[in-house]
């Protein structure tokens, strides 16, 4: 199969129509008759799987993934590129923010620049000014605290090559930001700049924004970690000199309050010695953690308009 058009639903009931639709015409362009639409139900609350089914019901080309529940856009886009077959994997949010007509440049992008990814990034960040900050402060806080170099107000639209999908779903992990997960798994990507609309209220709160970050950073960097080994090196420090100032007071001045010399001592040097031990045992727990337990990151319920296995 020449192209595979991988999207996800999650309350699109109002654009899922027209995102087939605007779909299915760019993609005859760009494959004629050899393509597939793979949308993926999030566990959506609204009409958008009735919907989604409807369609493959009129049109063979249409997949309908249904996941069990809600497992998050992240992992529902995964599981997308795991059920594309296509020699080339567009991979774009349907509520027509982005525009699937992107579809053809992008792969003449692809073409003239001999990569494996063209993606998109936004001229002019959309939103108020809150999400144009909290993404900023996002892109410039996550390579400090991860080590992956994002590219900064990237969106989701990408066309990627076979090769480069199989690679990114090689990774397996159980928590995924599928964003440093573009970055990590290599090859020649290339961005092209491009306007994203606003068709609705965006999903990510601030609660989100800063929970995908907290995901983002332990999930590729063990920084956290180290820092409270540093943090409790520090103390260290601290409570090593103040106990040899209040030595020398004992020695050439006055005594200090009795009882006092003690309890501060003990309490500081001893509460950053467990500080600095926890630290380096944290660092490896946290090696081990995320794939101790191997959970699917996520289960699908059924699988509608393909019948060819």
């Amino acid at each position: 199969m020449k192209l595979s058009i991988v999207s996800t639903l999650y309350r699109s009931a109002d654009h899922v129509s027209e995102f087939h639709r605007r779909a299915s015409e760019s993609a005859r362009r760009l494959a004629g008759d050899d393509y597939e639409l793979v949308l993926v139900n999030d566990g959506s609350p609204d009409a958008s799987l009735d919907l989604a089914v409807a369609l493959a019901a009129s049109d063979p080309k249409v997949v309908v993934v249904d996941l069990s529940r809600n497992f998050g856009h992240h992992k529902a886009m995964m599981t997308g590129l795991k059920h594309a077959r296509g020699e080339r994997i567009f991979l774009i949010d349907s509520d027509l923010e982005e525009e699937p007509e992107w579809l053809v440049p992008f792969e003449r992008a692809l073409v003239e620049r001999k990569a494996d990814v063209i993606f998109g990034v936004q001229v002019n960040r959309k939103g108020g000014w809150f999400e144009r900050w909290s993404g900023s402060v996002f892109y410039k806080v996550m390579p400090m605290l991860s080590g992956v170099d994002m590219p900064r107000d990237m969106v989701t639209a990408r066309l990627m090559t076979r090769r480069y999908v199989d690679a990114l779903l090689l990774h397996e992990e159980r928590e995924i930001d599928i964003g440093g997960l573009w970055a990590i798994t290599g090859f020649a990507q290339h961005a092209v700049p491009v306007t994203k609309h606003s068709t609705s209220e965006t999903t990510y709160t601030m609660g989100r924004k800063l929970s995908l970050l907290v995901n983002s950073i332990t999930a590729f960097s063990n920084a956290p970690l180290v820092g409270i080994f540093w943090i409790g090196l520090a103390m260290f420090a601290v409570a090593f000199l103040v106990m040899a100032t209040i030595v020398l007071q004992w020695w050439w001045l006055e005594a200090p309050v009795s009882g006092w010399t003690s309890v501060i001592v003990s309490v500081w040097l001893l509460g950053s010695l467990i500080i600095c031990f926890i630290g380096v045992l944290g660092i490896y727990i946290s090696k081990m953690f995320s794939e101790v337990k191997r959970r699917p990151y996520s289960i699908v319920r059924e699988i509608y308009g393909r019948h060819d296995g």
